[in-house]
């Protein structure tokens, strides 16, 4: 179980002015839950995901995973970002690898190897990024936070920069991919749809400060047609408290 307790995060800024990015977040996530975030530009989405990962440190307030506090990144839980970040002078393979490099050799290839094989990379292991589609190396930041085995995959935005067809075919992968694990997912996206197409759960955050403004439950089986009425509904419901935060 992930939680998150009366969590903030303030800045200061170039003039020294405090600003409150994050105010008293309250959220607990389950084992295998498939939670979306979604908000305006700057309510914190993101800053959030980097605190829960460990990349950032709150101002107050804790993250406990499975009973143990998050201070800093940890292999239980692992983020993909907007863009792949691969490295262009790596192939496939050694890209992927950059994430278990503490391990013995013989178990860095056995899980590259299995993560290649869940994002259907397995035949561009030896491939350089300029060769890839940009759905494809997408795939490959996927392989590489998979390949650390985590209770906790953050996605934050990872499908924003892809064409509408390789973002659909990317979705499936994820929710493939999680049905057959039992990490937890938490996605931020701008894409209502998509919050209520793939997730369990859509918290909806207002700004300035960030907060947690609703939290909507998504009782629907899987998969889910996004032109689907209970869809729509939900995804209706979800922009009108948009609109009020």
């Amino acid at each position: 179980m992930l939680s998150i307790s009366q969590l903030s995060k303030h800045f200061d800024d170039a003039q020294g002015v405090s600003h409150t990015a994050l105010e008293a977040i309250d959220v607990v996530v389950g084992d295998h839950d498939f939670v979306s975030l979604v908000g305006t530009s700057g309510c914190g989405k993101s800053t959030l995901l980097r605190i829960v990962s460990g990349l950032e440190a709150p101002t107050s307030g804790t993250v406990d995973l499975g009973g143990n506090r998050v201070l800093e990144p940890t292999p239980d839980v692992a983020m993909v970002f907007q863009e792949p970040r691969l490295m262009p002078w790596l192939t496939v393979t050694e890209n992927v690898r950059l994430a278990v490099i503490g391990l013995a050799k013989a178990e860095q290839d056995a899980r590259i190897e299995d993560a290649l094989s869940q994002v259907g990379l397995s035949d561009f292991a030896t491939a350089l990024p300029r060769q890839l589609s940009g759905g494809m190396a997408q795939r490959v930041a996927i392989a590489r936070a998979l390949v650390r085995k985590p209770k906790v995959l953050l996605l934050d935005e990872p499908f924003s920069a892809l064409d509408s067809f390789t973002r659909a075919k990317l979705q499936d992968h994820i929710l493939d991919i999680y049905a057959r694990s039992r990490f937890t997912v938490i996605l931020v996206t701008h894409d209502v749809e998509e919050a209520v197409t793939l997730s369990d759960r859509v918290l909806v955050m207002r700004g300035h400060p960030g907060r947690i403004e609703r939290d909507v439950a998504i009782d629907l089986p899987r998969p889910r047609r996004r032109t689907a009425a209970e869809v729509q509904a939900i995804k209706e419901e979800i922009i009108a408290a948009l609109k009020l935060a």
